[in-house]
């Protein structure tokens, strides 16, 4: 199953817990989760140093 780093992203502004997402996505692992942080925050890096 695909997961979609917004979906991701989206659960946990809502403030979903991790545990809850976890539970609602069984494929996903706590490291993923984690991924889907860190690819974020590389593209909104990646977008500030365009615009500098």
């Amino acid at each position: 199953m695909r997961i979609r780093v917004v979906d991701i992203l989206d659960e946990l502004a809502a403030g979903v817990s991790e545990t809850e997402v976890l539970l609602e996505y069984p494929d996903l692992e706590p490291e993923d989760i984690r991924a889907a942080l860190q690819f974020a925050s590389q593209q909104a890096d990646q977008a500030m140093t365009k615009a500098a």
